[in-house]
């Protein structure tokens, strides 16, 4: 049987807040339980007018609390800009809480402009591509004991 899932990028609808967004978000989790989809995967962008996913990490804790059985996890978190043990530890605090139900996807993209990411990350020299398979496999090592 296919699974189906949600990406989330908590838009941002014209008049619309960033905080309306949000809560938007959790009462779309909360239905795409009730329909029976597998797995609700929250965005991470940053300086972005029109979307309000900057944190998946707080985003999924939120949407694991209001439903039951349903996947959450990130789609995904920008590893280029934050140290590796401090999203694992983010990621096993989740788990610890919502037991077999938290995903963790990652990515490379800076998800902003340049200097939205040079806040970000602001101990780096452009945006870390040449240490991410370190970061990656660093991670990986955190994850597991």
């Amino acid at each position: 049987m296919l699974r189906l899932s949600v990406l989330d990028q908590s838009p941002i609808r014209g008049g619309g807040t960033a905080a309306q967004a949000l809560q938007e978000t959790l009462l779309l989790a909360q239905a795409a339980e009730r329909l029976g989809y597998h797995r609700y995967w929250v965005a991470e962008h940053h300086n972005s007018g029109g979307l309000a996913g900057t944190s998946p990490e707080i985003l999924a804790g939120q949407i694991a609390a209001r439903t039951r059985a349903m996947r959450v996890g990130s789609g995904g978190v920008m590893l280029s800009h934050y140290s590796a043990y401090k999203v694992a530890e983010n990621f096993r605090v989740l788990e610890a809480l919502y037991p077999g139900r938290i995903d963790l996807g990652i990515g490379r993209a800076p998800g902003s402009d340049r200097l939205t990411a040079a806040a970000l990350a602001p101990d780096q020299s452009g945006f870390g591509y040449e240490d991410y398979p370190h970061k990656v496999a660093d991670l990986l090592g955190y994850l597991t004991d």
